[in-house]
């Protein structure tokens, strides 16, 4: 996928295809297709932002989500983590604290993707949606 490639993930390739998932990570990525959760906690929403933390624990996981918000991350904590995404690609990421990325998004295009902590710390960030986005938010109900 075009968009895929475009966005600015970092992080060691581990995988590209679906058969190193086990079969409850693909049944969850198609329960969450439309999960607009991507963060443990709304501290915040308005009608310009929604305001999220995470943070995970060593091994804990922050389940899979959909973003089709613009939106920036900053990391709070030095980890790492392993990602899935929806066109298969497994990644192992490492951060920083005070590490900012920025994502932007056309209308039609998100990402599908879960976080997991692989470090031996809590990792932790706080993610701001930009709710006047190219394309409408996704229910939180």
């Amino acid at each position: 996928m075009k968009f895929l490639d475009e966005l600015p993930l970092a992080g060691a390739v581990v995988g590209t295809d679906f058969s190193d998932w086990p079969v409850s990570l693909r049944d969850e990525f198609q329960a969450n297709a439309h999960n607009g959760h991507v963060g443990g906690l709304l501290l915040h929403e308005s009608e310009r932002v929604r305001v999220w933390q995470v943070k995970l624990a060593p091994g804990e996981r922050l389940p899979a989500h959909r973003h089709v918000l613009d939106y920036f991350w900053t990391a709070l904590t030095d980890g790492r983590s392993r990602q899935h995404t929806h066109d298969g690609t497994t990644r192992e990421v490492s951060y920083r604290r005070g590490e900012t990325r920025e994502y932007v998004f056309g209308s039609g295009e998100y990402l599908l993707h879960d976080l997991e902590n692989i470090g031996g710390d809590d990792l932790a960030f706080i993610t701001v949606e930009q709710v006047r986005s190219a394309n409408p938010p996704l229910p939180l109900s």
